[in-house]
């Protein structure tokens, strides 16, 4: 049985109350949301911090809002989120990504800032301490080398967060709290392209909000590619945004890639190559081959990753088709292995 690690336990009501007591020793302090993640790591030994911080009980972090942007606290948890019919209708594309997170249970737990900020995986890194030490520990914890390529200078773990690549996707931004104030970033600039250090978030920084711009005229999805049809992680991902004209064609489009690098991808070219355009065949073909190329899978996790690889094509093919109005309950019930209600 594994255990966790001895640690302190303290519980905010308040915002400022949890960035001061963050702010004492940030580098031994970690916050805890609704534990999904941290709890495993914890008794992994992946992840061993002195004090926990836990914001489950700040009730300012769990409202919605819906005004001209759209606000989501960081502590709302994803089955809220899956059950909030105004958020569906304008952010459909969120909606779906929160409604394949793991397992009911688990969004009943999970919060949509903890699924932000989920750390992220490899096939050398999720595994006991012990597994760990028998093959030498990897570069993300008490060793030098990243197995998955030994002469790589960083980690290559890879960003496995649904709802990150949506919100990417939704133009959004995200507020994160300390002492000195609060500062507003672009979800985006968020991450960085590394397995270790993959959030640009301070030690120091509590995630507090999400808002997301009005959606006006936008139609959105999101298709995650996993070996079972709920539970597992997302080994490919896609997230697509588009605006059209009244006439059809694509006036503003941002089409984003999960679980294919350590950090959620936009695909700027797969995006251009919409815009102006009617969501044809032909289009969303080209859109398609414009990601592709820039999916950098590793052989990190679940499946072959040149075949996950060349799945990019497949998933924003049907991304756009949902967006573009098609029937896919069958094709995600194919590719997905799931039924959206």
């Amino acid at each position: 049985m594994m255990r966790l690690p001895p640690f302190r336990f303290r519980a905010p009501r308040t915002v400022d109350d949890a960035v001061a007591w963050l702010a004492e020793s940030p580098a031994e302090t970690m916050l805890l949301a609704g534990g999904t993640d941290l709890i495993p790591n914890m008794k992994r030994r992946q992840q061993t911090p002195r004090t926990l911080v836990a914001l489950r009980g700040i009730e300012s972090l769990k409202t919605i809002r819906h005004g001209e942007d759209l606000t989501i606290g960081a502590g709302v948890t994803l089955t809220r989120i899956v059950r909030d019919e105004r958020l569906r209708a304008a952010c459909p594309g969120l909606w779906q990504a929160a409604a394949q997170v793991a397992t009911p249970h688990l969004r009943n737990m999970g919060t949509l800032g903890g699924n932000l900020c989920l750390d992220t995986r490899c096939t050398y890194y999720d595994q006991s301490r012990e597994w760990r030490r028998a093959i030498d520990f990897c570069m993300k914890k008490d060793g030098r080398t990243c197995w998955v390529a030994t002469s790589s200078p960083r980690c290559l773990a890879v960003s496995s967060t649904d709802t990150a690549p949506m919100l990417l996707a939704l133009g959004a931004r995200v507020h994160l709290a300390s002492v000195t104030g609060t500062r507003a970033v672009d979800v985006g600039d968020l991450y960085q392209n590394d397995g270790m250090r993959y959030l640009t978030r301070r030690s120091d920084e509590v995630l507090t909000d999400i808002v997301i711009p009005p959606q006006i005229g936008w139609r959105s999805a999101y298709w995650k590619l996993r070996r079972r049809g709920s539970f597992d992680f997302p080994v490919a991902s896609v997230a697509v945004a588009v605006r059209a004209d009244p006439d059809g064609r694509v006036a503003a489009a941002r089409v984003a890639l999960g679980a294919v690098a350590s950090r959620p991808l936009l695909s700027p070219r797969a995006s251009e190559m919409l815009i102006g355009h009617v969501l044809t065949d032909e289009a969303i073909a080209a859109a398609a081959d414009a990601a592709y190329d820039i999916a950098k899978p590793m052989d990190n996790t679940d499946f072959e990753l040149l075949w996950r690889k060349k799945m990019v094509k497949a998933l924003v093919t049907a991304a756009l088709r949902d967006v573009r109005g098609d029937d896919v309950r069958e094709l995600r019930q194919r590719i997905a292995r799931q039924t959206l209600a």
